[in-house]
């Protein structure tokens, strides 16, 4: 019997947020390539523009056919960047929090902030990618 996958299922969860941190490694590694082939012919801002914009774009990618195995779909294609602003006014948010109420150091405020951002990013990313 090959039945799909129950998408709510804790084993395709686990495997889907495995395969969700893999991707994320890998789409850092090539916006840092991009970013750094870019610093050849570009000001370090207008890099740093064009890598981010390419991360979002392979992180759907990767995230579509990898990480969900869910079709490209325009609609989810165009939602995507969403999550990524999401991931920054938040981030910001924890940042602040963590830094100006509970006093954590710099270097320590920015890991939790990680650490808070991260299931959310793959909770929206997931939400967006398997609604097409």
């Amino acid at each position: 019997m090959n039945a799909t996958p129950d998408p709510a299922h804790p084993r395709t969860l686990a495997a889907e947020f495995a395969r969700f941190l893999l991707v994320g490694g890998v789409n850092t590694l090539v916006t840092y390539a991009v970013y750094l082939l870019l610093l050849r012919w570009v000001r370090y801002e207008i890099a740093y523009a064009f890598a981010y914009a390419a991360g979002i774009a392979s992180a759907y990618l990767l995230s579509a056919l990898f990480v969900f195995r869910k079709p490209l779909r325009a609609r989810s294609a165009l939602r995507f960047p969403l999550v990524y602003a999401v991931q920054f006014v938040l981030g910001l948010i924890v940042l602040r929090v963590a830094v100006e109420t509970f006093g954590a150091p710099h270097w320590l405020a920015l890991a939790l902030t990680i650490a808070i951002t991260l299931p959310v990013n793959f909770v929206l990313s997931r939400r967006i990618v398997r609604a097409g």
